[in-house]
Order: structure tokens, then sequence, then C-alpha cells
């Protein structure tokens, strides 16, 4: 028999945290062979040179960056795809990254978050140049999709309490799926179109209230006042009285010249103050008043150096911006809390203000590094354990728009959550946004205590890894009910297996939006008798592990090749009776 060789398919996936052994589990699932290391020195031995892509997914972003140079410098092909979280390497190392992506778990999750906490129910994007709304809003009354909103196409239907099947998501039904008064219904459409059936998008803004000066100032005051050491009270009346004193010996006793009343205030205090004998001084007057001014000048010093001290205590005290943020939270509405202050956190905030909301931060860390951003901004900070009601009651999330709880602890945001709903009450209409990591706590996060906005940091980033590293275009990630969706775009490579396939033969939880093909225009929501074909470049929506599942599909066979002779071994890895090769197992470096 002939020399038989494979072109590889091998993608090498680095970290060891649920973000890297999700992308390694997916990318096994869309038929990779999967080799693991834990530093760039296995780079060589796991065969980057013939490898298909490296994903660099781990929490460290010295190993994640090392790993991504030499992968470059050993193959100049090879799609690499990297997380890193810091800006400055991140916008570096993009510029000489090649094929493959430079990717941030803040840019990634913080729009979903954003949209969860505003209880925003559109989420749009742009494909092929359109620009696409997916709108979401409760059934009026029974029905099914086609009656409710004609030739939409639909995205998803969680079903509400009057159904069957109350809770139950069903993704990418058809305009004949039967929904009742208050299920959730998601559908998407051209903005253009959904404007002329009367649906308004919602523009992404909104209109951030500015306190006046006159009570910005009065908080300040009322800051100082509740910050300041309790001995400075007794300081400042011991200093009002030794200048009255002084002013009366002084007026009384100076002669040669007399001074009158104000003459003798402004002596006195020059002298407690020890700034200078410029206009008088007590070279010629009595041993009385000389001894009294050297004991002024003593008490003069004494004073004025514990009340600057206490006011240096003011200013630099923490417990002052602490106060500060209290006080502006007393006379905040509408506004949105935001719990943690990390990488996405921050990230958070800026968008919020960038969008003309109002934000109070909750932190614990008084020396968080990102202090000076939120300063920069103006939005104000309470200092706190945020698992404590009386910091949560300090921040009034009874009057808030929406709560964001992103610390990087899971176990303290579950907490957080928990004494939110015992502050705002279960049937609270304020929208709790929880950040977790992996999606198994999310779900049973939701199933036990009933919270309706976890997100997954593992489930909005994943996708953009495994997309990227597969070669497909991401364009976006939302979330219906406590699903993720995705939407993505794929060309139809020859050979593959959409290459012919039917529209009706796709998976049933998948939705082509639109088909451009190099012959002719755009068609959007093609018929289910269309047929796909090599060169058509696909947009499609739908949850994500079916969608990445239906992208690979439209990627090249694996091949072989016999004597120089390529063949497909692709109708040969469905037959059941063939194990797989031993090429498609997973190995560890």
């Amino acid at each position: 028999m002939g020399e038989v060789f494979q072109f590889h398919r091998e993608i090498i996936v680095s970290g060891d945290d649920p973000l890297s052994k999700t992308i390694a589990e997916e990318l096994r699932g869309a038929g990779a062979r999967i080799i693991k290391i834990n530093t760039a020195a296995d780079l060589r031995a796991a065969g980057v040179h013939r490898a298909r892509a490296v994903v660099c997914a781990g929490p460290n972003d010295a190993v994640n960056l090392e790993i991504a140079l030499l992968a470059r410098e050993f193959s100049p092909t090879v799609r690499v795809v990297a997380r890193l979280a810091n800006e400055v390497l991140r916008r570096g190392v993009a510029g000489v990254n090649g094929p493959g992506a430079i990717l941030d778990l803040a840019d990634l999750a913080t729009p979903s978050i954003v949209e969860a906490v505003l209880s925003r129910n559109t989420h749009q994007f742009d494909a092929a140049g359109i620009e696409f709304v997916v709108w979401g809003s409760e059934a009026r009354h029974d029905g099914t999709l086609r009656e409710l909103y004609a030739d939409l196409a639909p995205v998803a239907v969680v079903h509400g309490k009057h159904s069957p099947v109350p809770g139950e998501v069903v993704p990418c039904p058809g305009r004949d799926q039967r929904v009742y008064a208050g299920d959730w219904t998601s559908m998407i459409g051209v903005k253009d179109e959904l404007e002329a059936r009367g649906i308004t998008v919602p523009p992404p803004g909104a209109t951030r209230s500015r306190h006046s000066r006159m009570r910005r100032a009065v908080d300040a005051v009322r800051a100082m006042s509740d910050d300041l050491n309790p001995m400075v009270y007794p300081s400042l009346v011991f200093t009002l009285l030794l200048t009255l004193a002084s002013t009366v010996v002084v007026r009384l006793g100076h002669h040669n010249p007399e001074l009158s009343w104000l003459d003798a205030l402004y002596f006195a205090s020059e002298t407690i103050t020890t700034v200078g004998y410029g206009d008088f001084n007590f070279a010629y007057q009595s041993p009385f008043l000389r001894l009294f001014a050297v004991g002024l000048m003593f008490g003069g010093v004494i004073i004025t150096a514990v009340l600057t001290a206490f006011l240096a205590d003011l200013l630099l005290s923490r417990r002052f911006v602490n106060t500060t943020g209290r006080l502006r939270a007393r006379h905040m509405r509408g506004h949105i809390v935001v719990v943690g202050l990390g990488s996405i956190g921050v990230r958070v905030v800026t968008d919020l203000t960038a969008a003309g909301y109002d934000v109070l931060v909750v932190e614990q860390n008084e020396n968080n590094p990102f202090l000076q951003t939120v300063a920069e901004l103006d939005v104000p900070v309470i200092f706190g354990d945020s698992t404590m009601r009386q910091t949560l009651e300090a921040a009034r999330v009874d009057q808030a728009r929406g709560v964001a709880v992103v610390t990087r602890d899971d176990m303290e945001n579950i907490e957080t959550g928990i004494v939110l709903l015992e502050v705002l009450g279960s049937d609270t209409k304020v929208p709790i946004v929880m950040r977790v990591q992996g999606r198994a706590l999310g779900t049973a996060i939701n199933r036990r205590f009933g919270f309706e906005n976890v997100r997954s940091i593992v489930d909005l980033a994943a996708p953009w890894f495994i997309g990227a590293a597969m070669g497909l275009q991401v364009l976006g990630t939302f979330w219906v009910g406590q699903r993720s969706f995705m939407v993505g775009a794929m060309l139809v490579a020859a050979g593959s297996e959409l290459d012919g396939l039917l529209m009706l033969e796709l998976s049933t939880q998948t939705r082509v939006i639109a088909i451009i093909r190099p012959e002719g225009p755009i068609r959007l929501r093609p018929r289910r008798d269309a047929r796909l074909k090599a060169g058509d470049t696909v947009y499609l929506i739908g949850p994500y592990r079916e969608l990445i599942a239906t992208l690979r599909k439209g990627q090249p066979p694996p091949l072989t090749a016999i004597n120089g002779e390529r063949s497909s071994t692709l109708a040969a890895a469905r037959r059941p009776d063939v194990r797989p090769p031993r090429w498609a197992q997973d190995v560890e470096v």
C-alpha cells in the first residue's frame, strides 16, 4: 500500500482555567485535534509549525504574550489567538500578530452586561453592511409567531408562566411556533424594516443628570464636617479664645505707640502665626509683655501645627473620599450601581458614563488601581463590603435603575446578589446582573435563586476565541433568557458539508439571515428551499454551540494523501464502523 500522511488540523491550547478548558472542549467537539501546552517551551514539541492555530487563553498575560510571540516567530502562517488584558500590550501585539486575534475578556463581556443592566430589549449589529436589530418583547396574546409578527424572523422564545413549559427556551423556532401571552419573543430584522413597522429602536445614550454646583458644595462641606477629627473643634475654640485674649492684652499693655483694637488684633494674629514683625514688635515694651509674647509665640506654633495636621489628615484621608461618595449617593435616583472595580467593572462604568448614565461604584479595596479612572469620570465611590446590607443601602440600590455585580470572586457576587434580594425584595423590578465564571454555575444560580441575568464570562468570551481559531468571523454575542446566542459569518468552502446543502437541511437551531453570492446581490432571509454552494458568504444566528458546529461544516474537509493523490476522509469519518484516526485524539505536551 502506498505511503499515507495527513494534512494536520491540530490546534494548540494553553491555559488551565475554565475559559481555556471550555475552548478546548468546544474545539474538540468541532473535530479539531487539541494539543495542550503549559509554557512557550512546549511549542516546538507540540508541532507549532504544522498547527492550524495556537490559542493562548490562560489568565496570565506574561505567559500568553510569550507563547503568542514565539508561535508567530516559529510559524508566520499559524493563527495566533491570545488573551491579553493589558491594553498597551494588546495594541502592540495586534499590530504585528498576523492571522488570528488579540482579545480581552473585558471587551467581550462588557456589552452584554451593559445591555442587561439597562434592561435593553434590542441588540444591534452590522452584517454585510446592513444594520440588523434583534428585538425582544412579551407576546401580547396567544397565537403563532406568524400571526403576531408577520414575516419577521424568530430568534428565540422564552415561555412564560402561562405556557405549559414555563422557562423553556426555544432557539430559532419556526414562524408557526405557538406562543402564549407573556412569553418573551425575540425577533430579528433590518433596522429600517422594524422602524417602518412602528418598532422603536432606542438610541444607545441617555441624559445624565447634573447636580447643581451649590448642592455639590454643600455635600463637600458636609463630608468635611463628618470626617473631621473630633479634636478639631476644641482646637479651633482654643485658637479663637487665645486670639481674643491676646488682642485684649496687647491693646491694654502695648505703649509707644498705643494700638487700636484693629491693630491689636492684627499684631496678636501675626504673633500667634509667627509670620514676622514688619509693622509692630515687642522690643521696647514692658518685661511682662515681652514674656507674654514669648509664651504666645510658642502657643501659636503648637496650635498652628495641630490645626495643620488635622487639615492634612482630612485632605489625605480615604475616609473623606468615602464620605463624599455616600453623601452624593443620598441625592441619586435612577442611577446604576456597579459592584466591583476590576477590569470588567471599570469598562462597565466607562461605557455607561460615556452613554450618559449616572453611575455609582461600590468597592472594597481603597487602593484599587482603577480609582483614578472613575475619579476622572466624576463617578462617586462607596468603600465597603458589598455583602453587607448597610453598604448596599448606602448606595441607594432601592432607587437604582440597575445593579451590576462584577467582582472577580464568584462567591462574593452570589452573596451580594442574595443580600440585594433581601434589600429589594424577591419581586423587585430592578435588574440584578451577576458575573460568574462558568456556565454550569450560572445555570445553577438561575435555577436555585431565580436570578434572571447571570452572565457567564466563559459563555461570553469562548465563541470569539473559538471562531478566531477556526478562521471564522464572529460578529457579536447576546443573551435571550439564560441562553447565549452568537452572530457569525462564514465562507462555504468547496467540498465542505454545506456545499450543495439545502437550507431546510441545516440545524433547526440556527437561522440564516443573509447570503452573499459572488455573482449576485445580498439575499436577506433566504427561503428554506434555497441551496448553499461554494463561495457563498453566509450570515447565521443561533445558540453559539450549534452555530459553531454549523460554521465548522462550512470548512474544507480534512484530506489525506495516498501516493500523492488526495482523497476526502469525511465519508469514512461518518461511518460508525470506522474508528477515528490516531491524529483525531487529544494529546498533552
